[in-house]
């Protein structure tokens, strides 16, 4: 059931010329489109033109006043860097597109990528952990990371200082994944730049974010997601007990993907949030052997086939004006400044995902609701 559903907010197909792909990154660019807005405005009308043809109504419709759908000049500008830069626009429904990736609710429509895409096709498991790691955990990070890609496993992180560098560094050359916050263009932080370039040269590097853009606080949540959706698992190395390396478990979480922590001293700080990882059902690692049998072996994949137009195809749902304002009401009723699941609001409300698709796209327009990752809304 959730599977279905989430499966029929993405677009049909990939887009298959110049054109099209436009298009799907003038939507996506628009003002309040992120990723799981684009999925329901393309299932709700069915390309990415449409959709942006449609867009300003949507949001008059709403009450958002003198909205502006994403300005040609700003599309033109960023393709022109990413073709200066290299960089390669992978569209969801590609055949490169990574399959695990594309199910997730708020997959990236889009992905930005330099290097070696084939990287994408094999299978990956995510190193994350404290950017001011210990000796003892940055020599963990390299061990595990040089032992699980010597069995075939891809390393997934998000190149951050400590334990994300010590896990790239260690398989620049079995195949490593860094995934940014923000462009391709911009490394952060700056002091792997080295890192950065080797793995570009050898591997691949990726984000969903535009050239040029610097990243902000807001960013790397988002960038999370992609590297916990990418994976078959996440190992966390070293991580306090409010960090990014959580958030990336949670995610992982959300996304049934496998946790497993390295266990660390009860009294080093670092470790706190492995330790309450493991206590609350992580899987306890102590070297790749552990994570392989945690796992199994690694399984050759293969992209899968795109959404066929069956598949995807849904008859619009006719509501009045009432009927649409009753609705609005009941929505912002019950929901509050804590995440509900998506899933959980329609089996409240007792409606079916086709009559509260528009709703809710029309309440994130008007800025009444913001989307979390893991397919969870909150009232702003």
């Amino acid at each position: 059931m959730t599977e279905d559903l989430f499966s029929s907010t993405h677009p049909k197909l990939p887009p298959t010329t110049e054109e099209f792909r436009y298009s799907w990154l003038r939507l996506l660019r628009s003002r309040r489109v992120g990723p799981t807005t684009f999925h329901k405005l393309m299932a709700e009308h069915g390309d990415a033109q449409a959709a942006l043809n449609a867009l300003p109504d949507i949001a008059r419709a709403a009450g958002v006043k003198s909205y502006q759908i994403c300005p040609e000049a700003v599309v033109e500008t960023e393709l022109r860097a990413a073709d200066a830069f290299g960089a390669k626009m992978i569209c969801i429904g590609d055949p490169v597109y990574p399959a695990d990736l594309a199910e997730l609710s708020d997959a990236p429509p889009i992905l930005w990528a330099y290097g070696d895409v084939s990287l994408l096709c094999r299978p990956k498991i995510a190193l994350v952990g404290a950017r001011n790691a210990s000796s003892l955990g940055t020599r963990m990070a390299r061990a595990l990371a040089r032992d699980l890609g010597a069995l075939g496993h891809v390393i997934v992180s998000g190149l951050a200082r400590g334990i994300d560098a010590a896990a790239h560094s260690a398989v620049i050359e079995t195949g490593t994944i860094a995934v940014f916050a923000g462009g391709l263009d911009v490394i952060y932080p700056s002091e792997n730049t080295s890192l950065a370039h080797e793995i570009a040269a050898q591997g691949l590097i990726l984000t969903e974010q535009p050239m040029g853009l610097q990243p902000q606080a807001r960013h790397f949540p988002a960038r999370n997601r992609i590297v916990s959706g990418l994976s078959r698992a996440v190992v966390v190395v070293e991580a306090a007990a409010r960090s990014g390396s959580l958030i990336t478990a949670r995610n992982a979480l959300d996304q049934g993907r496998e946790v497993l922590a390295v266990p660390g001293h009860p009294f080093d700080a670092r470790a706190a949030g492995c330790n309450m990882l493991i206590r609350d059902g992580a899987s306890l690692i102590r070297n790749a052997e552990d994570v392989v049998t945690a796992l199994g072996p690694p399984a050759a994949q293969t992209p899968r086939p795109a959404p066929t137009a069956a598949a995807s195809t849904s008859s619009k749902p006719k509501r009045t004006l009432r009927e649409t304002a009753q609705l609005h009401t009941q929505i912002l009723k019950r929901l509050g400044p804590s995440p509900v699941a998506e899933d959980q609001l329609i089996r409240d409300l007792n409606v079916s995902a086709n009559q509260i698709t528009p709703v809710l796209i029309d309440l994130e327009l008007e800025g009444e609701i913001i989307r979390r990752s893991g397919g969870l809304l909150c009232k702003t």
